[in-house]
């Protein structure tokens, strides 16, 4: 009996160890993506910029309204500032999921929202009051802040109620649907008009200058930069020493080419240093045209950031401004469109490795039936043979496809074999 006991105990052993534990990092914007009926407050939460934010954080609630809730909002023509103030106000940093919400201590809960954490919110009004509410609703409410005569904050009137959860992956984060918008007049008041980003006066004062003194030659490429600082814009300006280098390359570019090569170095969404270290693909550029792609991809690996093309791979060395909706970082190379450069930079070669004796003509060597190997001529037995043996790029291939297989083979004949050895010594 006691022996069963302990078979039953390493057999669990066994199976925990083996089992797999993985994390998965949330999406925002995939979530919402499987509710058509929020497809609205999906696409603000990305022009806002609000859903990379998101993904950033790692216990957090939103507060999803419907396409029919959204309209009362984007019917004011609100600006992109403005919006995104009144849609951080749904964004609470805490986790509440539809249990939670059932058990707030003494009925009533206070959290705090990522428009308060953006320190733009006087007093209280970066704050969501939560109420459980009698007949088991739950009301929602942004709070007021504390009037100019000093008197403390009003009690908020509770518009917007609990309707249902969209998503829960529990202490990460909650997406829940609530009726209303969450009014708040501090959020809703316009917010101050951002002064205009002199991106080539920053890129110049900060080793950058041959790049932005070629921007500034080319007025079309300068406007499309300008005119993305406002929406988004996210620039790759090469140091000085990587754009001199390139000089003579760019002066034998057609005017085309130059201009789609300098577009090329923008991209027209903002991006954080925290958003490209947590982030790996294809991006699109301000040299993206349909047909011609002109993308580049993002790779990182700790706190190293590369962008990478067909042609060159560069790397963030310095980052020079990094204030939405605008960031700009210094890279050590230019990067070279595979629509404009087409064959990559090549290494010099390694010196040739001395050609083995080609077989005489009056040689040939059949695959059946096999000479017995002798030790002289072993090396260039037919089982050996390229021709004969399984091709290189293949056993590469099969290697390739099979090895997570053969590496969950492994770890089970370990386990197994571990489990019996044990066994076999209690035995």
């Amino acid at each position: 009996m006691q022996k069963a006991i302990v078979l039953g105990a390493l057999l669990l052993l066994l199976t925990l160890t083996l089992t797999p534990t993985t994390t998965h990092a949330h999406n925002i914007t995939k979530i919402l993506a499987k509710f058509p009926d929020f497809s609205s407050f999906n696409h603000y939460l990305t022009t806002t910029h609000l859903a990379p934010e998101i993904n950033t954080r790692q216990t957090i609630t939103v507060l999803a309204i419907d396409n029919a809730a959204m309209a009362s909002l984007t019917s004011k023509h609100l600006p992109i500032s403005t919006l995104k103030n009144i849609l951080s106000l749904h964004v609470l940093l805490d986790y509440f999921g539809a249990k939670k919400l059932h058990q707030i201590t003494d009925g009533s809960a206070l959290a705090a929202t990522m428009y308060q954490a953006t320190g733009s919110a006087p007093g209280t009004a970066g704050f969501v009051n939560i109420t459980d509410l009698k007949g088991g609703k739950v009301g929602f409410a942004a709070t007021n802040p504390a009037s100019d005569e000093g008197d403390s904050d009003s009690t908020p009137s509770l518009n917007s109620t609990f309707i249902k959860s969209l998503k829960e992956i529990p202490y990460n984060i909650s997406v829940i649907q609530i009726s209303h918008i969450l009014s708040s007049p501090t959020a809703e008041a316009p917010s101050p008009a951002p002064e205009a980003t002199n991106i080539t006066g920053i890129m110049s004062a900060h080793g950058c200058k041959e790049f932005a003194d070629t921007l500034t030659s080319f007025p079309d490429a300068l406007e499309v930069f300008t005119t993305n600082t406002e929406g988004g814009l996210t620039v790759f300006c090469p140091s000085d020493d990587a754009f001199k280098g390139f000089l003579p390359n760019f002066k034998n570019l057609t005017k085309e080419e130059k201009n789609s090569l300098l577009l090329f170095h923008g991209i027209p969404v903002y991006n954080s240093m925290a958003l490209l270290k947590t982030s790996n693909g294809v991006m699109n550029t301000l040299a993206t045209d349909g047909k011609n792609k002109f993308d580049f991809t993002v790779q990182n690996a700790g706190q190293k950031v590369t962008l990478k093309t067909k042609a060159v791979t560069a790397t963030i060395t310095a980052t020079l401004l990094d204030e939405d909706p605008v960031a700009i970082y210094t890279i050590d190379k230019v990067l070279k469109p595979s629509e404009i450069f087409k064959k990559p930079e090549i290494s010099p070669a390694p010196a040739p490795a001395p050609e083995a004796e080609a077989p005489s003509k009056g040689k040939r060597h059949h695959k059946s039936p096999p000479a017995p190997p002798s030790e002289d001529d072993s090396a260039d037995s037919p089982a050996d043979s390229p021709a004969d043996g399984p091709n290189a790029d293949d056993s590469t291939a099969d290697d390739s496809s099979d090895g997570g297989e053969r590496v969950k083979k492994g770890f089970w004949m370990v386990g197994v074999v571990s489990v019996v050895g044990v066994w076999s010594m209690w035995i």
